[in-house]
């Protein structure tokens, strides 16, 4: 007998039911759930819509709910059918990156990796590590996106991702995810080579806070660092805000105007080298929380990651140890 979502004395699902869910089962649901529509789901799973009706109605038996409303033109899940849907779809993307792999492998490969990383300092660690990852593993097939660190969980999470080079942007968030810190990061402000700011002289925030600013977007990191100094000081920027995330656009806009903008070091450094940018020596933090590599709690990575993740940890050591000898010589 099905139960409805809303019955508070509803028997607790046992690993054991979940066990009877078939491959088949969860090839439904996933169809299902795009068509809404139990007659297109026939089609597309070559079968009769009086079956398609059975198989649904095995799953509800087994799950011992309701999981779609029944409409006059489709199916509407509910709560607990939603669920069930994300349950299916990461299931079978799972089987689906199994035999990718698994074929890859087979065929004398090195399976598949997608990384996901920040830009800046994180930027550099990452282009000497798939280097080397590409000397250890030549036949592995690796993707690379560069986005902020909110971005960047939202695919960890959906799995479009196997591990990501960043932050987190809510503590909460260290309840899912595993972090280990790889480094920090240099800050600096920066305009371009005709700012009237240029030179040896401090900026105070006062001063800093009457010129146009090109910030990151609202959810980053670099922007909270931004935001949070001008707050403490009581200050608010007055002058005009032009918000990217964009790297290639900010330099292109401070090349034209006289805007500031808060940009991690790493990334600025040959275009001051270049004469295309100047630094601008001001009273703001220099550094960023650290970063590092972020992945799925409770999921082990697979072994195409956790090579890159060696990988890049020797090289973060490394850059972090070579730090630290130059700072004792320049002492």
């Amino acid at each position: 007998m099905l139960m409805s979502p809303d019955q508070t004395t509803c028997k607790p699902l046992v690993l054991t039911q979940v066990s009877r869910l078939r491959f088949r089962h969860l090839q439904f649901l996933d169809i299902l759930g795009n068509t809404r529509n139990l007659r297109l789901t026939a089609e597309q799973m070559h079968m009769t819509q009086p079956a398609a009706t059975k198989i649904l109605m095995d799953i509800e038996d087994i799950l011992e709910s309701r999981l779609f409303d029944r409409l006059p033109r489709g199916m509407r899940p509910n709560e607990l059918g939603l669920f069930t849907l994300r349950y299916a779809h990461s299931a079978l993307d799972g089987h689906r990156k199994f035999v990718d792999e698994f074929s890859t492998l087979k065929q004398g490969g090195h399976g598949h990796l997608s990384v996901g990383a920040i830009s800046g300092s994180a930027a550099h660690l990452l282009i000497a590590a798939v280097a080397e990852l590409q000397r250890l593993r030549p036949l592995l097939v690796l993707k690379v996106l560069e986005q902020s660190s909110d971005q960047l969980i939202v695919w960890l999470t959906e799995r479009k991702i196997d591990v990501m080079i960043g932050r987190f942007t809510d503590e909460s968030q260290r309840n899912q995810f595993q972090y280990e810190r790889l480094a920090g990061e240099g800050l600096q402000i920066t305009a371009g080579v005709h700012h009237p700011l240029r030179g040896p002289n401090v900026a105070g925030l006062t001063e800093l806070s009457n010129w146009p600013w090109i910030l990151y977007p609202t959810s980053t990191a670099l922007r909270k660092v931004s935001d949070d100094v001008f707050s403490r000081a009581g200050l608010s920027l007055t002058s005009g805000i032009v918000e990217t995330p964009s790297f290639l656009f900010a330099v292109e806009l401070m090349q034209s105007t006289k805007m500031l903008s808060l940009q991690p070091a790493a990334l600025v450094d040959k275009y001051v080298r270049r004469g295309l940018l100047t630094r601008i020596a001001a009273d703001l933090p220099d550094h960023m929380p650290d970063f590092g590599l972020i992945t799925l709690q409770g999921e082990p990575p697979s072994p195409a990651a956790l090579a890159f993740m060696d990988v890049i940890r020797t090289i973060a050591d490394h850059d972090s140890a070579l730090g630290l000898d130059l700072a004792k010589n320049r002492s």
